[in-house]
């Protein structure tokens, strides 16, 4: 893995509004955060943080997903929290922490938003709106991970794992999600040859296609099928909060209709 001391490229001919949280807000209160915001490119496996680090930025994804990852002492590893266009990662700390609560890694290579966490605080204190959307995507987090706790407690790892592709696809504008076995296996916590196993199924059912390094998903509506409760929950947890976050994200109904038409 790449280095954890957050030295990643600029980007600076980005649309910041390509985050939803940030395209969510209106525009006074944007025009307070804008002149701190800076575009980065965050590379495929790098890791932003570790567990016990500062919390030096926060970080609004455009078209990257990064993984909150608790690591045991063991070298074990499984997701807390993902993190995409529909929210920011160290927003959460951004009023509870200063440090890392685990270990953040990049998913999918991509561009993103960040701003230091200082001045995001002046923000906040400063715009109620700005502080309002801050908590109300807190409380959809924290409905999040609840969620999971009980997910690895009571569901299949198939399950589980068509849950958090989909996750992924809604979070990525391509059906070609960057996705390894090892890193797959990280995530849900097994090991690698269960998602091998797990994966191997799923494309013989027809709900997805492997190639090196990408799953891609060709049933998305199956995949919905064979996923746990916790996805549909998960999602339903946002739109209420949140109900711009999955707005531009079909359904297999919507998707179905647009191939249809």
């Amino acid at each position: 893995m790449k280095p954890h001391n957050y030295a990643v490229a600029p980007a600076p001919k980005i649309n910041h509004r390509a985050n939803r949280l940030l395209a969510a807000l209106e525009p006074d209160d944007f025009a307070a955060l804008e002149p701190h915001l800076h575009g980065v490119c965050l590379q495929q496996d790098q890791v932003l943080y570790e567990t016990g680090d500062p919390l030096r930025y926060a970080c609004f994804p455009h078209d990257t997903v990064v993984s909150l990852v608790a690591v045991l002492k063991d070298g074990r590893s499984a997701e807390m929290a993902v993190y995409g266009r529909e929210g920011a990662l160290g927003l959460v700390s951004a009023v509870t922490a200063v440090q890392s609560f685990g270990r953040y890694i990049v998913q999918a290579t991509g561009t993103a938003s960040r701003i230091e966490m200082e001045r995001l605080h002046e923000v906040i204190a400063q715009r109620p709106k700005v502080r309002q959307l801050v908590l109300r995507f807190s409380e959809a987090m924290m409905a999040r991970v609840l969620q999971n706790v009980a997910c690895n407690a009571v569901h299949s790892v198939e399950a589980r794992a068509c849950r958090w592709i989909l996750s992924m696809h809604d979070r990525l504008d391509r059906d070609a999600v960057p996705l390894t076995h090892e890193f797959l296996a990280d995530m849900l916590g097994v090991q690698r040859s269960t998602v091998s196993s797990i994966t191997r199924s799923l494309q013989e059912a027809g709900f997805i296609k492997q190639g090196r390094g990408v799953i891609t998903v060709t049933d998305r509506a199956g995949l919905e099928g064979a996923s746990c409760e916790c996805y549909g929950a998960v999602r339903s947890s946002f739109e209420r909060l949140l109900p711009h976050t999955y707005g531009n994200t079909p359904t297999t109904d919507q998707r179905q209709q647009r191939r249809c038409s």
